[in-house]
């Protein structure tokens, strides 16, 4: 067995050797394909470094224009990819490739992995999707697919937040764009929404002018648009208010919980109450 073994690769040998003799002997068969060898090697080596200019300069261009690096490197990377497989093509049609036949079979192929990785293609598109019509950019507060973080990282399949509490949030794409997006970070102010209860023992004038002196009274408070404190409603337990003043957005947090402890000291020093929730009850003796 180990000779025939031998004797075939010696065979193969002796074939392969004489095959290149022969095609060494005869120029008009050897040059083309060297021809074609060194242009499809300069082809691809030119085509390489003219992809990679005309996609740094996409990058640059958008990064001047739109100031968005998350648009910037998209683009710049899809400027390179493109040009790198147009130059490819070109390069394999120097080597007797028939392009015709291989962007058939780049297709199917190309069919066969999209049906294979549709999940994966969706959340692409949505990539392309978030980053074409920005609906958040990096650092802006949100609520996407039941999650609050700030906005980290966007990329094609995936966009990265972190949480409150220092937690790293990786949400497929396609959950974000079809779902509700709520960005805090959109615009330059926000309101303040509290509902505030007092005692129905209470003078309501009296517990209004409190909320509107404390809200003036504070320094992070806008004066445009006007806080505004308005009676809401006349509750079970309480006269319920809406105390609505507007803040910068990255003062939201704290100017909250300090409006919440002024209001609740305030009030109660003014001479009103928080009444706990209450029920009366009535007993009736029936008779013997």
């Amino acid at each position: 067995m180990q000779q025939q073994e031998a004797a075939k690769n010696t065979d193969f040998l002796a074939e392969t050797k004489n095959y290149l003799i022969d095609l060494f002997n005869n120029p008009e068969t050897v040059l083309p394909i060297i021809k074609g060898l060194l242009m499809a090697i300069l082809i691809y080596w030119i085509g390489k470094k003219v992809a990679r200019g005309l996609s740094n300069m996409s990058s640059k261009a958008i990064s001047r224009t739109q100031g968005d690096q998350i648009l910037s490197n998209f683009v710049s990377k899809m400027v390179y990819y493109l040009l790198l497989t147009l130059v490819i093509i070109t390069a394999l049609t120097q080597l007797g490739f028939q392009t015709t036949s291989l962007i058939a079979v780049i297709g199917a192929a190309g069919l066969a992995i999209g049906l294979a990785l549709k999940d994966s293609l969706a959340n692409f598109a949505a990539g392309i999707m978030l980053v074409m019509f920005r609906p958040f950019k990096i650092g802006d507060f949100v609520d996407v697919a039941d999650v609050s973080g700030t906005v980290k990282e966007i990329k094609l399949f995936s966009s990265y937040l972190r949480s409150t509490d220092n937690k790293n949030l990786i949400i497929p794409n396609s959950q974000i764009i079809n779902d509700v997006i709520v960005n805090y970070s959109a615009k330059d102010t926000r309101r303040i929404d509290l509902v505030i209860g007092v005692s129905y023992d209470d003078d309501i004038k009296t517990a209004q002018k409190i909320m509107e002196d404390t809200l003036a009274k504070h320094d992070k408070v806008l004066t445009d648009p006007e806080p505004k404190v308005m009676l809401n409603e006349l509750g079970g337990s309480s006269v319920n208010f809406n105390v609505r003043p507007w803040v910068n957005s990255e003062d939201y947090w704290p100017v909250r919980a300090a409006l919440l402890e002024q209001l609740k000291y305030n009030i109660e020093a003014g001479g009103c109450s928080f009444p706990y929730p209450q029920q009366d009850v009535h007993l009736y003796k029936q008779g013997s």
